[in-house]
């Protein structure tokens, strides 16, 4: 049995929901170790196309038990709304097939209500939320000022807990921001209409998980990628967790387990949606043909996500942070309008070449290097193996490969499940 992460190597949109509902054939188990219903994870298959928020990508998969780990943050009105919305395409979703953990700590409304007013109060200076709460209630995990899921069991105990909570809350969110506050009967009200219809799914899943270490195929599975790591992102232009291959075993509840396997995901070329520097970054019409062509419109916020060519440094750094064995290369179908292709191959940073990716604070002044590779200027999408795509899209394969430094074993040639070559 083994062990295998799937995780996102850049600014997050890679292509990670696509591969893990690809791959999680092979498994029996998918988890979710951290974030929340911030993510976008877009799957094509054969019940229709799916943006996930928050279901593990492979509830798609019969007899795969898919598990929100306690890294992850829960809001529980969007969690029933995209089940509903799930099974209403015919999608099964029991509590035998997604379990979630106690300890998650649950988003309130006014965890949403505050990541609004916070962006809003920054004006220019915003880091880019997704505006779900997600920033707020993991600065409240740290602060041991959130209710986690399984106080939902424990009615007396989560009320007392919540009525101290709240008083705090609400002083911050009148006194800082003037925004509307919450009443401790509102909240209770809120989590017996969306918390009681939790409950079915929730358990003790690291105990299920530790129990099945080494008896099942397990496949964690990230949001967002190493650029929107609290630690070693673009801070603070990141996320509020840890979407490290590293974190998969404490943010599933199995902190002993050890991977046998990461596949960092990585698109052919950059993408970002969000606030902070993005030094390959493309404007004005070159942008946006990229981003028609290539959809790129993110899947949790709509927002048009901020493009350019593949950026070796930035990515090579990504494949050193998340361990990578071994690397799945997206989307190399929509460069094939293009006469030629740049790649970012360096950085100029004080009138010097370098190929390391540079501290937080001096990555804005990074001006990109680029190398060009002839296009193919043909469609890909029906090729099913390495010697069917035409011979420039190839040497871009080998180019990228040997730049990141790390072997590329799947190449996707369009959204459905089965437009992927297998190396």
């Amino acid at each position: 049995m083994a062990n295998c992460a799937i995780v996102g190597i850049n600014w997050g949109d890679e292509g990670k929901g696509r591969m893990v509902d690809l791959i999680a054939a092979d498994y029996d188990v998918v988890v979710r170790y951290q974030g929340g219903n911030n993510a976008g994870h877009t799957v094509v298959n054969e019940f229709g196309k799916f943006a996930l928020h928050l279901l593990p990508s492979g509830i798609f998969r019969s007899g795969v038990v898919n598990v929100l780990g306690n890294g992850t943050v829960v809001d529980p009105e969007k969690l029933i709304e995209e089940i509903e919305i799930t099974q209403k395409a015919g999608i099964s979703i029991t509590p035998e097939n997604l379990k979630v953990s106690d300890r998650a700590p649950i988003v309130f409304p006014y965890h949403r209500d505050q990541d609004v007013l916070e962006e809003a109060r920054l004006r220019d200076a915003k880091y880019g939320s997704t505006k779900r709460g997600i920033a707020p209630v993991y600065g409240d995990k740290y602060m041991k000022k959130t209710i986690m899921l399984g106080e939902l069991f424990y009615p007396d105990y989560l009320k007392k807990r919540l009525s101290g909570i709240l008083e705090w809350k609400n002083l911050t969110l009148k006194n800082v921001y003037g925004g509307k506050t919450y009443t401790l009967d509102e909240l209770m009200d809120w989590l017996t209409t969306y918390g009681d219809k939790v409950k079915p799914f929730i358990c003790d899943t690291g105990a299920f998980l530790r129990e099945n270490d080494g008896k099942k195929n397990i496949l964690f599975e990230a949001q967002l990628g190493v650029l929107r790591d609290v630690d070693f992102g673009i801070y603070p232009y990141t996320s509020s967790s840890a979407p490290l291959a590293a974190y998969a075993p404490i943010g599933s509840g199995m902190p002993g387990a050890k991977l046998d396997r990461v596949i960092g995901v990585v698109k052919a070329y950059s993408t970002c949606v969000g606030e902070g520097p993005f030094t390959a970054e493309w404007f004005g019409d070159e942008a946006e043909k990229l981003r028609e062509e290539g959809a790129e419109y993110g899947a949790a916020t709509g927002r048009p996500r901020r493009v350019g060519p593949m950026d070796i440094v930035a990515t090579r750094y990504g494949v050193t942070m998340q361990g990578a064995t071994e690397v799945s290369l997206t989307k190399i179908d929509i460069l094939s309008y293009m006469d030629k292709i740049p790649v970012c191959v360096q950085y100029e940073l004080d009138g010097k070449k370098t190929d390391d990716f540079p501290f937080p604070a001096a990555i804005g002044a990074a001006k990109p290097v680029y190398d060009y590779l002839p296009g193919w200027k043909c469609d890909v999408t029906k090729c099913r193996s390495f010697e069917d795509l035409p011979k420039e899209a190839q040497d871009y394969v080998l180019f990228v490969e040997k730049g990141i430094r790390c072997p590329i074993t799947n190449i996707s040639v369009g959204a459905a499940r089965d437009a992927i070559i297998r190396r």
